[in-house]
Parts: structure tokens; C-alpha cells; sequence
């Protein structure tokens, strides 16, 4: 890990920005300050920089400049998502059945349950014990109602992949079926930088992505929005983001969005091997030499950055502790809801009982860590959950 004196495992949560970014940035907090919607010098300064952006980004992900709306992160492009398409669709059809499945981020769920509180109906799927849905459970949801499907690529805790594309044919299969267009929505935060994100491959009709999830800063985001797909903008003013989302433009976080994904997309299969060799030694070494320990996730069709292990017996929190104290950052769940006191609500729904649930930590690398570092944390483990496992009042 880069200056900290710590080992950083908790990538998925957020992740140091690259100092390539860092500099692409600086000039836009500094002389370059100009507000992209002024018509003077330093205004088109700015606005082609954010224009910039968008093309470099657009070529990522395989789709038309205009398609890309630009937010303050993942949680405002899922609810821009699922609301704005929602109210669209039911103003152009009636339509009002969204369907998404029990492991979403909650800002899709919170979301979809706004949206049930003012009269929609949300269907709500199931996932077997790896995480994965049924795509006859998806086709046996999906009714002449229906006007949005939203499934997450990746699963931000136990790291779960998607068949994004073979859900899009579902999907696509019902909508002509039914004589309508059926919208398809996936949250693709956890995606950016290890999985391929062309938006015509994957088949989706928005796509939300966020850039301190791959070395960029805090508090931007994007959300793709396929042309022709009906959505009501849920911030209204300026008229910015083509009237999609207004609020003065953010160019120095676009700018380093733009750059980080660039880094993270033109370096990915080398980080990407990174990844899957530090993944691979840390649940094997944990596996293989602590006792009453169990995976959670898909064992191979999983995020190539992700462990997400229960330690029977001990609670998730009392493990961090004892982590931090040695010099460990990971996490146990959603750096989101870490503050909850409730058991995951993705480990329940892939059938774990509270207790083995709230023993559960979630490890996920980065293109900083090394296999140094992952012997360290294994080493730290072995020492430390049998030692809290003997302590009578943490039984």
C-alpha cells in the first residue's frame, strides 16, 4: 500500500486516487476554475475539458457522447435510474412493475421502495446460495406491467457476477413478447476497472458507474442512458447534462473520472491478474489453515479483486478490530451500511443464518497490494482467529 504503513483490503468500500488523477485534477481546482456553462474564455476552457471526458469515457464504453449523463456518484445515478426511468415510463405507457432482485446496493432497493410507497409494484428475485438469479424466475416475473429490470453486474459484498447479457435476452424476449419495450438497468459500480463495460455487449439500457471505485475521486459518478429510453430528471435548474441533471458541472471530478477509468481500462488485464492472484492465495491460505471458515459468493464467478469469508464463531466487527490493530483494513459488508447493526441483508438472501452472516469479512484488492501483503494478512489470521475464538466472552 502506497504511504500509509497499512494494508488496505478494503477497495470495494473506496480506493486511493492514482496520482496520474490527482494531477489531471489540480489544474481544474487551480487557474482552470471556469464554469463550464459560461460562454467566456475560461467557461469553454472548462466546457471542452468536460466534453473531453465524455468522448475518452464514451469510446470505454461503446456508446453516443449524449448517452452519458454525469452525477455525483453511484447512489444518484441508481436512483436517477430507477425513479427517473419509472416516472418516465408510466408517463408514456402506464406502465408501473419494476423488477430488480434481494442483493442490489441499497440505493436501488431504498429506491424501489420509495417507489412502492407511492403505488408502484416491485418484484423482488431471489438468488441461489452463490448469488446468482434464476433466469426463468426472471421471465416468470416480467408481465405487460413491467417497465424496468435492474440487476447489478457485480455484487458489491460477496463479488457475485451477473450474466448481464443473457438477462438482457430475457428481457428482450418479453418485450416482444408483450409488444413493449422493456427497460434494463444494471449498477456497474463495482465493475469499473476489472470487468468490460461496453454497454452494447453487456445489452443494458443505463448503467450506473461511480469513480472513486477505480482510483478516481469521491463524489462522481455517470449513469449511461441509451438513447430513446424515457426518464424524468429528479434534479431540475440549470438545465445541465443536456436537462438530465442539473447543477453547475463538476469538470475537475469528470476530468479525473475520465482519467482514472482511462488508467484502469488500458492497464485492466495486468490488474486484473493482480487481483486474481491475490484473491486466490488469501482464500486458499484462509480456507486451508483456519478451521470453520466457509466462502461466500460464487467461487469462480466472482470479481477477481473480492473475498468475502465467514469465521465461524466470532463477530465480523470484534475480526476488524483485531485487523486494525495489526495494520489490516477490510470491512465487513457495505462500506454504505457499515454502520448498520443488522446482518447483511445479500448474506441472508444467499441463505446464511444472522449469526454466521454478521461473522463475515470482506476482503478486495487493488492494483497497490501485493503478495506480500496478502502472506502478512494471512499470517495476522491464523494468529488471531483461533486467539478470539478462546476468549470466553466473545462466544
Amino acid at each position: 500500500m502506497i504511504n500509509t504503513g497499512t494494508i488496505y483490503l478494503d477497495n470495494a468500500g473506496t480506493t486511493p486516487v492514482d496520482p496520474q488523477v490527482i494531477e489531471s485534477i489540480i489544474p481544474f481546482l487551480g487557474s482552470r476554475f471556469g464554469n463550464a456553462s459560461s460562454l467566456h474564455s475560461l467557461g469553454q476552457d472548462a466546457r471542452k475539458a468536460l466534453e473531453d471526458s465524455r468522448e475518452s469515457i464514451s469510446k470505454i464504453l461503446n456508446c453516443r457522447l449524449g448517452e452519458i449523463v454525469f452525477t455525483s456518484g453511484g447512489t444518484e445515478s441508481d436512483n436517477i435510474a430507477i425513479k427517473g426511468v419509472a416516472s418516465g415510463v408510466k408517463a408514456v405507457n402506464g406502465s408501473n412493475h419494476i423488477i430488480t432482485t434481494k442483493i442490489e446496493h441499497h440505493a436501488v432497493l431504498h429506491a424501489c421502495e420509495q417507489l412502492e410507497k407511492a403505488g408502484y409494484l416491485v418484484t423482488y428475485l431471489s438468488v441461489d446460495k452463490h448469488g446468482l438469479i434464476d433466469l426463468n424466475e426472471l421471465e416468470n416475473a416480467i408481465n405487460d406491467n413491467t417497465s424496468l429490470v435492474s440487476v447489478m453486474l457485480a455484487n458489491n459484498e460477496i463479488g457475485t457476477i451477473q450474466s448481464i447479457s443473457l438477462i438482457s435476452d430475457v428481457i428482450k424476449q418479453c418485450s416482444e413478447k408483450f409488444g413493449k419495450k422493456i427497460f434494463f438497468h444494471t449498477d456497474a459500480v463495482q465493475g469499473g476497472g476489472v470487468l468490460d463495460l461496453d454497454v452494447a455487449k453487456l445489452g443494458v439500457d443505463l448503467m450506473s458507474l461511480s469513480g472513486h471505485k477505480f482510483h478516481g475521486p469521491k463524489g462522481v459518478g455517470l449513469l449511461f442512458i441509451r438513447k430513446g429510453t424515457p426518464i424524468e430528471p429528479l434534479i431540475v435548474g440549470g438545465g445541465q447534462e443536456r436537462e438530465r441533471r442539473s447543477g453547475t458541472s463538476n469538470v475537475a471530478g469528470v476530468v479525473g473520472f475520465a482519467t482514472a477509468l482511462s488508467i484502469a481500462e488500458k492497464n485492466r488485464v495486468k490488474n486484473v491478474n493482480l487481483c486474481l492472484q491475490l484473491r486466490d492465495k488469501l482464500m486458499h491460505g484462509i480456507l486451508n489453515s483456519i478451521d470453520n471458515t466457509f466462502l461466500n459468493g460464487h467461487p469462480t464467478l466472482r470479481l477477481p479483486g473480492n473475498v468475502n469469508i465467514s469465521f465461524e464463531g466470532i463477530e465480523g466487527e470484534t475480526i476488524l478490530l483485531g485487523l486494525d490493530m495489526a495494520g489490516v483494513c477490510a470491512s465487513s459488508g457495505s462500506a454504505c451500511s457499515s454502520g448498520s447493526l443488522d446482518p447483511s441483508h445479500v448474506l441472508l438472501a444467499i441463505g446464511l443464518n444472522d449469526e454466521i452472516a454478521r461473522s463475515s469479512i470482506r476482503f478486495t484488492f487493488g492494483k497497490y497490494n501485493s503478495i506480500a501483503e496478502i502472506e502478512r494478512v494471512i499470517d495476522v489470521l491464523i494468529e488471531l482467529i483461533p486467539r478470539l475464538r478462546s476468549m470466553p466472552y466473545l462466544q
